[in-house]
């Protein structure tokens, strides 16, 4: 089984034992031992994936890493947060993930008006199974948690990922911003209501309307 530890917040140190790991392509800093690398096409299930990426506009390139020693990644000097997934299915935004245990698998999903608000087309990637997956995010990530009764309203520039049993929403409100007149157009937020985590980067991605 691959081990995941953090070197520091911006470096991920994956200890392998013959086993592999799937990561951004690219994102290889360093290793020690012997590891062998090769680039998937599509960066999902099979040619499905392939397919449903292409058509969808999810974009996730990714790379095969297998072999005996230590692997290190990192990407733009972003933060890393580890998730340990215990079956449950990870959201989250493609630019976001970094590396995944090999045993986990990834697809795409339908998400309505947040991924069309964001740019990123109307789907998100999905990480399903049992095993460790590494998250990126422009600074240290938030992690808040969503009870029933008490919903939860995000910007989507700064949405990263979510986990649990979560109704999203996209609906508009108006920022401050657009209420003094900077902003660029209609305020747009994301509201999650049900039982789970979401994380958010205190950063916002440009969307179709400009920074929220």
């Amino acid at each position: 089984m691959a081990v995941f530890r953090l070197e520091d917040t911006r470096v991920l140190a994956v200890e392998l034992n013959g086993d592999a790991v799937r990561a951004k392509n690219g994102s290889m800093v360093a290793y020690d031992g012997r590891m062998g690398f090769k680039r998937l096409t599509g960066g999902g299930e099979g040619l499905r994936g392939m397919v449903t990426r292409r058509v969808t506009g999810e974009h996730m390139t990714v790379m095969e890493v297998k072999g005996q020693g230590t692997c290190y990644f990192a990407d733009r000097a972003s933060n890393i947060n580890l998730v340990r997934l215990g079956g449950e299915k990870l959201y989250v935004e493609a630019s976001n993930l970094l590396c995944t245990e090999e045993g986990l698998r990834t697809g795409t999903t339908f998400t309505g008006l947040r991924g069309a608000a964001e740019g990123n087309g109307l789907f998100t990637t999905t990480v399903h199974g049992t095993g460790w997956a590494a998250l990126m995010s422009d600074g240290p990530a938030v992690i808040l948690r969503v009870a029933p009764g008490l919903p939860l309203t995000v910007d989507p520039g700064a949405y990263v990922a979510h986990t649990g049993e979560l109704k999203q929403q996209f609906v508009s409100g108006v920022t401050w911003r657009t209420a003094i007149g900077e902003g660029s157009g209609e305020g747009v937020q994301l509201r999650f209501e049900g039982s789970g985590t979401v994380y958010v980067q205190p950063s916002e991605r440009t969307t179709l309307g400009g920074q929220l």
